[in-house]
């Protein structure tokens, strides 16, 4: 599924072609897109129509836009193929386009979702820790990225838990846009080794993994974000290219790139997990 780094690729995208625009027809293609506005597609299709896009929006790995109508906001789950797309009217469809918005500028907003676990909902705006966030993204935590990102609190948090770090990291109410890409990444990086218990780590280990997973996901950013197939793509279907930077995720056997030493995978959770025996050694016991 896209992290963090990917979901804030495409909220750019969507601030610099969408934002501004008046939404001028809405057409629902596949009723599985918005199983999640329990009015159904005709009734967003109605609301979202006249509407102008204020802002695109961005809490963890959570994506949404605001409207000129108060209190109002579109909730986009891009689950495991979700795209959205900017394309001319003329333009092809895409095969997979279950939700087209028509824009003032002749444009279309277009989600595509091959696998159609994703979606759009209407939503309203509530007030979680002095922000507005849509009302079912209330309980997500902020991310390493957010300004008002408190580490220090975060830190507190981990150290009262007696789990797994890197099950912590993946919780989105501790600390939110952190997957299972960068939970590794920000690992090896901090040289922890996922299964340590947080509560047996010190604050400034917890202090330097967090710091480690605010600086892959700044780099993340700066390539585009990770994009393993044609699925995980911006506004304008390009994909990220940060695959090749990665010194954990996906390298099983390769040599470590600090080390040396071959890096191993484990099963975490019905996935892998990446690591280095050298550098992260596992907890004893």
């Amino acid at each position: 599924m896209p992290e963090l780094p990917e979901v804030e690729v495409v909220r750019r995208g969507l601030t610099e072609h969408v934002v501004g625009r008046v939404v001028t027809a809405v057409t629902v293609r596949h009723l599985r897109s918005v199983r999640r506005h329990l009015p159904g597609g005709d009734d967003l299709a109605a609301r979202l129509t006249g509407l102008r896009v204020e802002s695109a929006q961005r809490r963890g790995k959570f994506l949404w836009l605001t409207f000129d109508e108060p209190d109002t906001s579109l909730v986009v789950h891009l689950g495991m193929s979700g795209q959205m797309l900017v394309q001319a009217a003329d333009s092809p469809r895409e095969k997979h386009a279950h939700i087209i918005a028509t824009l003032d500028s002749g444009d279309e907003l277009r989600f595509v979702d091959q696998r159609t676990f994703g979606g759009w909902q209407l939503a309203d705006l509530v007030e979680v820790d002095g922000t507005l966030v849509p009302e079912p993204v209330a309980h997500i935590a902020r991310d390493p990225l957010d300004p008002l990102f408190d580490g220090d609190a975060v830190v507190k948090r981990l150290r009262a838990k007696h789990s797994e770090i890197k099950r912590l990291l993946l919780d989105q109410t501790v600390v939110s846009g952190i997957g299972n890409i960068y939970a590794d990444e920000a690992l090896w990086r901090a040289g922890i080794h996922g299964e340590r218990v947080a509560a047996k780590l010190t604050r400034p280990a917890l202090n330097t993994l967090l710091t480690e997973a605010s600086s892959v996901m700044s780099d993340a950013l700066l390539a585009g974000g990770t994009s393993f197939d044609a699925l995980y793509v911006n506004v304008n279907g390009q994909s990220g290219y940060f695959e090749r930077s990665l010194n954990a995720y996906g390298r099983e056997h390769e040599p470590c790139r600090r080390c040396g030493a071959p890096m191993a995978r484990e099963k975490f959770m019905n996935r892998s997990s990446f690591s280095c025996p050298r550098c992260q050694p596992r907890p004893r016991g």
